[in-house]
């Protein structure tokens, strides 16, 4: 079966044939390390990833994927430790720094920063030649002053005191992150390319809920009694894996890729899933705020699209989201009335 190992390097590196590189992934058990772990897989790159604990069962989802048990290895490792860093990279090619921290501790800044600072640091001193940092729209588009006509690019950036002010720590967090990988990297000589991704659906490879997933289900079993007059960028974790490893193959590949597939009010987002699942109760009132509907923003994904990433529709996404959230227990599956079971008789 696959590895669980501590990243020692016995010298089987030197061996190891070019189609079968090996890369690291940061965060690998996570909803969109996951992913990325899998492409590699599929795209035949031997794959080291970590974890704080390889032997967690909430890992085993990756020792299942194809692939796995001839390259696969997990290893302990936690971005605020150098050290097992190092050893963790300690042969790779590339890295993908996956992992973020994700919470609402005051300190969630300096550690996001300190962890970056260790990723590209022992990335460097291993010999890794390329990084791909996983950044968020987050970064992008906090910024009350942008206007209504901008278009939404990778060369806009959120307004961190507007992010700090409003409690976003995590947007901060994450636009500190970017900066010092893109300072860092700058210093030591790496290539670093960034992948900005939005809302991230589609379906999960882990069995803990994420972020995401579990924000669809709330709208689905009711939980949240209102929606808010706000527009979202969305976009599927299989294009967010595919947009990780285009930007990694691609050798002029560098600085930020903004992974949107789509921007809509959350108003037509529930419409969307009840035209896909009418049986459930979904939310269907609007926070009264007093403003205008929100409108939608303008938005490129042109630097994506011309490394050959086809983003997948929206519609095709949520249905895979709800489905997966149904086969995991996640979600109850609707009951349908006994007169509706007879018309698909």
């Amino acid at each position: 079966m696959p590895s669980i190992d501590k990243a020692s390097d016995n010298g089987e590196m030197k061996q190891r044939q070019p189609e079968q590189e090996l890369v690291c992934v940061t965060g690998a058990g996570g909803f969109i390390g996951s992913w990325v772990v899998k492409e590699l897989l599929l795209r035949g790159y031997r794959v080291r990833g970590t974890a704080r604990d390889p032997a967690d069962r909430k890992n085993a989802h990756l020792l299942a994927l194809e692939g796995a048990e001839e390259r696969l290895t997990l290893c302990r490792a936690d971005v605020l430790d150098y050290d097992g860093l190092r050893a963790a990279f300690r042969g790779c090619r590339g890295v993908f720094h996956v992992a973020s921290p994700v919470s609402s501790d005051p300190n969630l800044v300096p550690v996001a920063v300190e962890g970056t600072k260790n990723v590209i640091r022992a990335a460097a001193d291993a010999g890794v030649r390329r990084v791909v940092f996983t950044s968020s729209y987050g970064t992008v588009h906090m910024n009350p002053n942008r206007g209504p006509d901008a278009v939404l690019d990778e060369s806009c950036w959120s307004d961190y005191d507007f992010c700090k002010n409003t409690g976003n720590l995590y947007c901060c967090a994450k636009m500190m992150a970017e900066i010092t990988a893109t300072e860092e990297a700058a210093k030591r000589g790496l290539e670093l390319a960034v992948v900005v991704p939005s809302m991230t659906m589609g379906p999960m490879l882990q069995q803990t809920l994420n972020f995401s997933s579990s924000h669809v289900a709330r709208y689905l079993t009711g939980a949240k009694p209102t929606y808010p007059n706000a527009v979202a960028a969305y976009t599927d974790v299989r294009d967010v894996a595919r947009a990780h490893i285009l930007v990694y193959e691609h050798p002029n590949a560098r600085g930020r890729y903004l992974c949107i597939g789509a921007v809509l009010h959350r108003a037509h987002f529930l419409q969307l899933l009840g035209d896909l699942f009418s049986q459930y109760h979904i939310t269907a009132k609007c926070e009264d705020d007093g403003k205008p509907m929100a409108k939608p923003y303008k938005f490129s994904n042109l630097r994506l699209r011309e490394l050959g990433l086809e983003f997948t529709p929206l519609r095709e996404s949520l249905y895979e989201t709800v489905t997966c959230l149904q086969k995991k227990g996640h979600l109850p599956l609707p009951v349908v009335p006994i007169t509706q079971k007879r018309a698909y008789l």
